[in-house]
C-alpha cells in the first residue's frame, strides 16, 4: 500500500561559491558622512613673572594676642579609700526563673508511623542469572612436570681447597716500625696561698638598717544599708502570668476506598486504529562475494611454533635443612686465622712544646702616634653657656633663636 513513497527532497542550498561580476566600489558609511575640518592650534598660556613683594610678613596669630600664661600646679593624686575584703558565704537565694516557672503536665505524642505488612517469603529464590546460564565450565590441562625453567634454591658446594692468596699478601714488605715517643706525665702540685673566697659583693655590701615599706592601700570603706530587702523586682511587677491553652490536634480523617470497579481505558486504546502493514524490508548493497567450496585451513604460524603441552601440577618445593652440627664450636674465623700481628712503634709528635718565648733585648714602646702627636688645649663651647662671654644679647625671632652680637674692643685715638 505505501511502496510508491518517494523520499522528501533536500532543502540545504548547495557549497557554492557565487562570484559577483559588478566592480567594487570602495565608498564606506565613514568616508561619506565625515566631513574635513581645519584644526587651529590652540593659544599657550604665558605665565607671569613673579616679583616678590619688599613689604614684612605679619606673623602675629589671634593665639599669641588672646593667650595669658597661667602658673601652673601639679595635679595633686587623688587615691580611692581602702577596702576592705567581704567575707566569702554561702548563699541562699531563690531566683526569679525558679519562683516564676510552672512546669506542665505534657503527654507523649503517639506516633502515626504506618504498621509493616510485609512478610518474607519463605519459598528459596531459585532463579538462575544470564551469567549462569551462558557460561560453560571448561577443563584446565596440568603442565607437565619437567616444564619447570625456574632454578633451584639448593646451594652447590665447592669440592676444591679454598685459595686464600691475595694480591696484598703477595706485593706487602713488613717494615719495623720506630718506638713512639710518650710525653712523661705531670704530677699535680697544689699552691701553698691561702684561697681567697672574698667576692665583690661581700665587699661591697653594708648591712645598713632600714624602715620596712609602708602599704600605700586606701582603706577600704564598705556602702552598708540597714533597710530590709522587699524581695519585688521590675520583672515581678511588670510580668503577668497567662495560663496557656493545650495545643488542638488535628485529626487526620481515615481514608475510605472507592466502590465500583476501575475504568482502565485510556485516550490511545478507545483512539487507536490498528492498519495492516507490510515488514519494510532492509535495502542492502548487493555483495560480490565469491563462493569457495575449499574448507577452511584454521592454522596460523602461532599455533604451528607453539604447540600445547599437557600441563601437570606443580609440586611444593621445600627447602634442603641443613643438620645441625654434632662437634664443638670452635669460634676461629678467617680473620683470626690469617691475621699475622706486628710489633707498632709509635709516631714523634712534631707539636711544638707550649713555652712562651722570652728575650733579653729591652722592649721597644716607641710608635709613630707617640712621635707626631702634639697636645691640643680643648676649648668649650659657648653656645653651651647661657650667656656665653664676649657677646652681647640682641634679640629673639619668632622660632625662639637667641641672637648674640660680637663685642669689638674699643681702639683709643692717639
Amino acid at each position: 500500500m505505501y511502496d510508491n513513497v518517494l523520499p522528501t527532497q533536500s532543502l540545504k542550498p548547495k557549497q557554492e561559491i557565487r562570484a559577483c561580476r559588478g566592480k567594487m566600489e570602495g565608498i564606506t558609511t565613514f568616508k561619506s558622512d565625515y566631513r574635513p575640518y581645519e584644526i587651529v592650534k590652540q593659544p599657550r598660556h604665558v605665565p607671569e613673572e613673579y616679583k616678590p613683594k619688599q613689604e614684612k610678613i605679619d606673623l602675629g596669630t589671634t593665639y599669641k594676642q588672646d593667650f595669658n600664661s597661667y602658673k601652673v600646679q601639679p595635679v595633686a593624686i587623688v587615691r580611692p579609700l581602702e577596702r576592705q575584703q567581704v567575707k566569702k558565704g554561702k548563699l541562699d537565694m531563690v531566683p526569679t526563673y525558679k519562683d516564676d516557672y510552672r512546669a506542665w503536665d505534657l503527654h507523649k505524642s503517639e506516633l502515626y508511623k504506618p504498621e509493616q505488612t510485609y512478610q518474607l517469603p519463605t519459598v528459596k529464590f531459585g532463579n538462575s542469572t544470564t551469567f549462569q546460564d551462558d557460561f560453560v565450565p571448561q577443563e584446565i590441562k596440568p603442565r607437565q612436570s619437567g616444564q619447570s625453567f625456574k632454578p633451584s634454591s639448593v646451594v652447590k658446594r665447592s669440592t676444591a681447597p679454598f685459595n686464600g692468596i691475595t694480591s696484598h699478601r703477595l706485593d706487602y714488605i713488613p717494615h719495623q716500625l720506630e718506638l713512639k715517643f710518650e710525653r712523661p706525665k705531670e704530677v699535680y702540685k697544689p699552691t701553698e696561698q691561702r684561697f681567697e673566697d672574698l667576692t665583690t659583693h661581700r665587699y661591697d655590701f653594708q648591712g645598713l638598717i632600714g624602715e620596712t615599706a609602708k602599704i600605700c592601700r586606701p582603706v577600704h570603706t564598705r556602702v552598708t544599708q540597714n533597710a530590709r530587702f522587699e524581695g519585688s523586682t521590675e520583672f515581678r511587677e511588670c510580668f503577668q502570668p497567662w495560663e496557656i491553652p493545650p495545643p488542638e490536634v488535628k485529626k487526620v480523617p481515615e481514608y475510605v476506598p472507592p466502590t465500583g470497579s476501575m475504568l482502565l481505558n485510556s485516550t490511545s486504546h478507545l483512539d487507536y486504529v490498528p492498519y495492516q502493514a507490510n515488514r519494510i524490508l532492509p535495502i542492502r548493497p548487493v555483495s560480490h562475494r565469491r563462493s569457495n567450496n575449499f574448507p577452511f585451513q584454521g592454522k596460523s604460524t602461532m599455533k604451528e611454533d607453539f604447540p600445547a603441552w599437557e600441563n601437570c601440577r606443580q609440586g611444593v618445593i621445600k627447602k634442603q635443612q641443613i643438620p645441625n652440627p654434632s662437634g664443638k664450636f670452635d669460634g676461629l674465623s678467617t680473620f683470626r686465622s690469617h691475621y699475622v700481628p706486628h710489633k707498632l712503634i709509635p709516631t714523634e709528635s712534631c707539636k711544638p712544646l707550649n713555652i712562651a718565648f722570652k728575650s733579653s733585648v729591652p722592649f721597644d714602646d716607641v710608635t709613630m702616634y707617640s712621635i707626631e702627636y702634639t697636645p691640643k688645649i680643648q676649648e668649650i663651647c659657648k653656645a653651651s653657656y647661657p650667656s656665653p662671654p664676649g657677646y652681647i644679647f640682641e634679640n629673639t625671632n619668632s622660632q625662639g633663636h637667641k641672637f648674640f652680637r660680637k663685642i669689638t674692643p674699643a681702639v683709643k685715638a692717639f
